[in-house]
C-alpha cells in the first residue's frame, strides 16, 4: 500500500481497536480466561508476526485479522472496534463489519457520547459500542 512504499518498510496494523485505557490496564498473561483479543492486519507475514508477538507481550492475544486492505474491519465504529472482545469472539465481529451500517454508527457517535453523560467509565464507553451493533 501507499505509506509501506513511501516508507520503504511493511505495515501493520494493530492496536488501534483497544482504546488507550483498555491498553494501559487490561493486558493479562497468556492463557488468562476471558484475555481480551488485539486484531492484527497487514501484508507482509513476518512482520505481522512480529506485530503479533509484541501484541502477545503487552497482555493480549492477537487475532490475525488478514491484508491492510481488509483493515477497515477495525476501524473505529465497527463492531470489532474498542469492543474488548475475546478471541473466541472477535473473528465474528470482524467479518460483521459492514462498511455503510459502520459510516452510520460513527455518525451518531456524538449523541452517543453525550448521553453516557460527564464521566464515563471505560466500562460504559466499552458497552456503548457494543450496544451500536445489537
Amino acid at each position: 500500500m501507499y505509506t509501506s512504499e513511501l516508507l520503504g518498510r511493511p505495515v501493520v496494523k494493530a492496536w488501534n481497536a483497544a482504546l488507550a485505557e483498555t491498553q494501559r490496564t487490561k493486558g493479562v498473561p497468556a492463557g488468562t480466561p476471558g484475555r481480551i483479543a488485539i486484531p492484527v492486519a497487514g501484508d507482509a507475514e513476518e512482520a505481522k508476526r512480529v506485530a503479533m508477538r509484541l501484541v502477545d507481550d503487552t497482555g493480549f492475544d492477537p487475532c490475525d485479522a488478514g491484508a491492510l486492505a481488509d483493515s477497515w474491519r477495525q476501524q473505529p465504529m465497527g463492531p470489532a472496534y474498542c469492543t474488548e472482545l475475546t478471541l473466541d469472539e472477535l473473528p465474528a465481529a470482524l467479518a460483521a463489519a459492514d462498511r455503510v451500517k459502520d459510516v452510520a454508527v460513527r455518525e451518531s457517535m456524538a449523541e452517543r457520547f453525550a448521553a453516557l453523560g460527564a464521566d464515563p467509565t471505560l466500562e460504559d464507553v466499552v458497552e456503548m459500542n457494543r450496544a451500536a451493533h445489537r
